[in-house]
């Protein structure tokens, strides 16, 4: 290009900036901010993620439900006191809901006579817990009896706890160590009278060291071993909300707020804790057979073992089984 050609080029272009069409023409091709760009990604995956998750109209018949949002479902309606919003949702879509809580669907019964149809009536249609993260990672892949699926599984598992622990007969047995530990709470009530009690923490205390002697065959001995302490963290941990349970493309948030880590820390003490307890109760197997049989131990972990040595249990529990039942 010559350089009479290059200069009128250059004019031509000055003439047309300067003018209003070309500064329109200009501004309308400045890039797009990068947060606009975010808001319409953004909302396309909320839109593809609402028709990717809608149901096939063949369900029908449903019980009533309040309106729900994408994503979130019907999460918005509740406040600080989830038993309030639930009793308010009921006067206006009555005794029968259906909530969607993320991605679960939720049942609310809310009548005596409906709950009385579910526990019992179609009470194997609703015997399966949902199994939650924390259930999965603290029970052994939900081994126990109140998460485990219903089966030959949870069946076995369930008669193990109720003739082994929880039989009129184990009962009575254990009445001594009740009250032992009963006497040993108002001794403590007792020795801090003139002070501020905080009973809560005394109670459950005693709750614990009960439950702990009849099933592990010895006290929480919280200030040596921790494992009052570790059950504690446990039942919080599996009562706390966990993001990948309502909304399982999100699941990475948990592992960004350390919930995911707490839960391996947390599963780790008690696995090493129950392995200590178990190999003691071997111990005693053995030592038991080498003196002519003679193992007169009456916990629940004892008799667990002893009922597998001997294989009487007619069923094969593993010893993540064990443990798992041995938590709840």
């Amino acid at each position: 290009m010559d350089p009479t050609s290059h200069k009128n080029l250059h004019q031509l272009l000055h003439q047309i900036t300067q003018s209003p069409y070309g500064q329109s023409i200009i501004i309308h091709f400045k890039p797009i901010s990068f947060p606009l760009i975010f808001f319409f990604l953004f909302l396309f995956f909320l839109i593809s993620l609402k028709l990717l998750s809608t149901k096939s109209p063949e369900i029908k018949n449903l019980p009533p439900s309040p309106l729900q949002l994408p994503i979130i479902g019907n999460l918005h309606q509740f406040g600080s006191l989830p038993h309030r919003s639930l009793a308010c949702l009921s006067e206006k879509y009555g005794p029968l809901m259906l909530l969607k809580l993320g991605r679960t669907p939720t049942l609310i019964v809310s009548s005596s006579k409906l709950a009385k149809e579910v526990m019992k009536s179609h009470d194997i249609i609703f015997s399966s817990r949902s199994q939650n993260t924390a259930a999965k990672s603290l029970l052994y892949g939900c081994h126990d009896v109140a998460f485990a699926s219903y089966g030959e599984h949870w069946r076995q598992a369930k008669k193990l706890c109720v003739l082994e622990l929880l039989s009129p007969n184990r009962v009575e047995y254990f009445q001594y160590i009740r009250d032992e530990e009963v006497g040993k709470l108002v001794e403590r009530i007792g020795g801090e009278s003139s002070g501020v009690i905080n009973l809560n923490q005394l109670l459950v205390s005693t709750s614990n060291h009960i439950v702990g002697r009849c099933v592990l065959g010895e006290k929480f001995k919280e200030e040596n071993d921790g494992f009052g302490e570790v059950t504690r963290k446990a039942m919080v941990l599996l009562t706390r909300f966990c993001v990948g349970d309502a909304f399982p493309w999100f699941g990475w948030i948990d592992v960004l707020r350390g919930f995911r880590a707490e839960l391996k820390a947390c599963f780790e003490t008690l696995d090493k804790l129950f392995e200590k307890v178990i190999d003691e109760r071997r111990e005693k197997l053995k030592m038991g057979d080498d003196n002519n049989g003679f193992y007169d131990e009456k916990d629940f972990v004892g008799i667990m073992l002893k009922l597998q040595q001997q294989d009487a249990l007619h069923y094969h529990f593993t010893m993540e089984d064990i443990k798992a039942i041995l938590l709840v």
